[in-house]
């Protein structure tokens, strides 16, 4: 055993150890849940303990060989190596300072493994003075989830251009399938399945287009703004070297925000990113609970299209299927909303010079992007890709339906058309068999007005 002290007291740590006493206290606080920091987030903090290493040794802060030994050891927790070390709870008091100090001392015992010194050695090596030297929590956490953010999220817009581009190819696929169209689940004028797809297609592009311009934002970091964003006990060398270093690690873009005051206490930007991914969930909502309708049935339903069965449906119906993958976009929808309210809650209350619930901010934002990208992925493969439709069941739908008769006002007027619709309803005969029993039009315009031109496309016979 080895013994460590801090402002509060002192505590016995095993010797083989890589936390530190401020790991240790935040695992006895904050045991909590079963849900730890991210790994993207503590990846992303590895990142800046490595930049701000070179950074002090190129500012002659730190001598080489502690220098060298800090940057080995971020770069073993960026290559996943010491995932097990880090189970924290997610949901910590101090403004993220816990996750920071979990990886200073990591970080700081682990080069001094390196070095072949002992773990807690730290008059060599100390997690403050030499890992943490020129940051605070308070801009190394805001800048390491900015950019673990576009890490994700440049993984969600990959995958949604897939589930745009699939559903483009289904609209083409079904851009002959003439059917009923629904206002209020009821029957409303003709549309074609490719043009309800079309539809989803368009809403997707939208959430894909809100996603790629957040990201400019996300850039702006406050690191080497310090304790409040004034970057006290650094330098304006240390700011635009930190920056330059991070940029070359991330391959992002990054740059130090003009006013890191505001970077420092204001989350205001991780609401708009919560509120996109909202509008991306209730997209997604929609276009589940449309596909769960149309391929209902699969006797007593809509069942105009088809799913891919992917599992059995009942423990006690047998042959019953269910639309599993529609229902677990249904409920990760779910999931995302009530996240933006948690994130919006915990923005909302953050008080002068900063926001102590970022943790929550971070917790709730990585896994909204994670778990929306995991779901739209199976969503791709194990529904969308597979939709079929049943043409005669579209075609059956559409042919028994009074919504026909819409096509006709232009040619017989809105008074006439409702007689004709009442008649088809009372004699329980089809519009088109109606109409060719009263000889309304020739039999060359019919088909011009009921063809799918005409009733799918604006002013096809009024051109």
């Amino acid at each position: 055993m080895r013994i460590e002290k801090d402002s509060i007291g002192k505590k016995e740590i095993e010797s083989d150890a890589y936390y530190g006493i401020n790991t240790l206290r935040a695992r006895e606080n904050f045991n909590i849940s079963r849900q730890s920091v991210h790994p993207e987030l503590i990846k992303a903090i590895a990142v800046i303990k490595k930049a701000a290493a070179d950074t002090n040794y190129q500012l002659g802060k730190l001598d080489k060989d502690k220098a060298k030994a800090v940057i080995k050891a971020a770069d073993e927790i960026i290559n996943d190596k010491w995932q097990n070390q880090f189970q924290l709870d997610a949901l910590q008091g101090g403004a993220g300072t816990s996750t920071n100090m979990m990886l200073n001392e990591f970080i700081a015992n682990r080069a001094l493994e390196i070095l072949g010194l002992n773990k807690g050695d730290y008059g060599y090596i100390h997690p403050n003075d030499h890992v943490n030297l020129g940051q605070s929590t308070n801009d190394v956490y805001p800048t390491a989830l900015r950019i673990s953010i576009l890490n994700l999220l440049k993984k969600l817009n990959n995958t949604t251009a897939e589930l745009q581009n699939v559903l483009q190819e289904k609209e083409k696929e079904f851009a002959d399938i003439i059917k009923l169209g629904r206002t209020q689940l009821q029957d409303a004028v003709p549309i074609t399945l490719g043009q309800e797809f079309s539809a989803y297609a368009e809403a997707v592009n939208r959430d894909r287009w809100r996603i790629y311009k957040i990201t400019d934002r996300l850039k702006k970091i406050n690191l080497g703004g310090t304790a409040v964003g004034t970057g006290i006990n650094t330098s304006q060398s240390y700011i635009f070297k930190a920056a330059q270093n991070l940029r070359q690690l991330t391959g992002l873009s990054l740059s130090h925000a003009e006013n890191m005051i505001d970077i420092t206490q204001n989350m205001d930007i991780f609401v708009e990113v919560s509120g996109l991914l909202k509008s991306y969930a209730v997209n997604l909502n929609k276009i589940a609970n449309d596909l769960r309708l149309l391929s209902s049935g699969p006797n007593g339903g809509i069942a105009e299209i088809k799913i891919p069965e992917v599992q059995a449906g009942s423990s006690i119906m047998p042959g019953k299927v269910n639309p599993v993958i529609c229902e677990m976009i249904n409920q990760v929808s779910i999931e995302v909303i009530t996240s933006d309210q948690a994130v919006t809650l915990a923005a909302r209350d953050g008080q002068l010079e900063l926001n102590a619930f970022t943790p929550m901010i971070a917790h709730k934002l990585l896994n909204m992007i994670e778990l929306m990208n995991n779901a739209v992925k199976i969503f791709i493969e194990k529904c969308i890709s597979g939709i079929s439709v049943n043409k005669e069941r579209t075609s059956e739908l559409l042919n028994s339906s009074l919504a026909l008769v819409t096509a006709l006002v232009p040619y017989l007027g809105y008074d006439k058309a409702v007689e004709l619709a009442h008649q088809a309803k009372e004699e329980n005969k089809k519009i088109k068999e109606l109409i060719i029993e009263k000889k309304l039009f020739p039999e060359t315009k019919l088909k011009e007005i009921l063809s799918v031109e005409s009733l799918t496309r604006p002013g096809t016979n009024f051109d």
